[in-house]
């Protein structure tokens, strides 16, 4: 009786430590699961993260932008839009279209929204040249800026978008087109800070903060 148990218990026991790995290993894949699908939660969570502080940053500064910009506007008189401080050079009008262009030109590569103006080339348009007109184009260009990013999936910013430009060809993320569009307009803001002194007028304040 004794030799019919022994092996009996011999594959009992070998059953049991089959029984125990294939749950030690279970227990191990369940947890190499949990820590695969936790950290694809902390990644899309921290992706959304930073999403959020860019959307947060961009419709800070865009609206300050704009703020200051009208400074600027409102600080040249009316009957020194005309100004240049050169023949060679923009006038201040100028200055400002070719501002309000390069906002809603930029803008519109980097985030797909519809162009807001007619065309593309009213910097040198005789008519534009006034004060009445030259606010239209700047602050249409800035609320269409502002719109287009409040509208803008921020999961598509790493998107690669290629555009012809006067100066050729170029790729960029579409985050970096919005960095490009924000450069460009306090580049020539600055210079117009030069216009006014030259008129006799006091520029703007630094504006960096709200």
């Amino acid at each position: 009786m004794v030799g019919f148990i022994t092996p009996i218990l011999l594959y009992s026991y070998t059953l049991i430590l089959k029984i125990r790995n294939f749950c030690d290993k279970l227990t191990a894949m369940k947890l190499l699961f949990c820590f695969l699908l936790s950290s694809a939660v902390c990644s899309v969570s921290a992706q959304n993260s930073i999403s959020d502080t860019l959307r947060q940053q961009l419709l800070g500064d865009w609206p300050r932008a704009k703020e200051y910009n009208d400074e600027y506007l409102n600080a040249a008189p009316a009957d020194k839009y005309g100004f240049r401080p050169t023949d060679s050079i923009r006038s201040f009008a100028e200055q400002m279209l070719h501002l309000a262009a390069a906002n809603a030109g930029l803008v519109f590569i980097g985030t797909g929204s519809k162009y807001p103006f007619a065309t593309q080339n009213f910097e040198k348009s005789p008519a534009l040249q006034n004060k009445d007109s030259v606010w239209y184009y700047v602050n249409t260009s800035y609320d269409f800026a502002i719109h287009a990013i409040q509208q803008l999936d921020f999961n598509k910013l790493t998107e690669v978008v290629s555009w012809n430009l006067p100066m050729g060809r170029r790729s960029e993320t579409r985050l970096a087109w919005l960095l490009k569009a924000f450069e460009h307009q306090t580049h020539h803001r600055g210079q117009c800070t030069i216009y006014l002194r030259l008129m006799g007028v006091k520029p703007p304040a630094e504006k960096l903060f709200d």
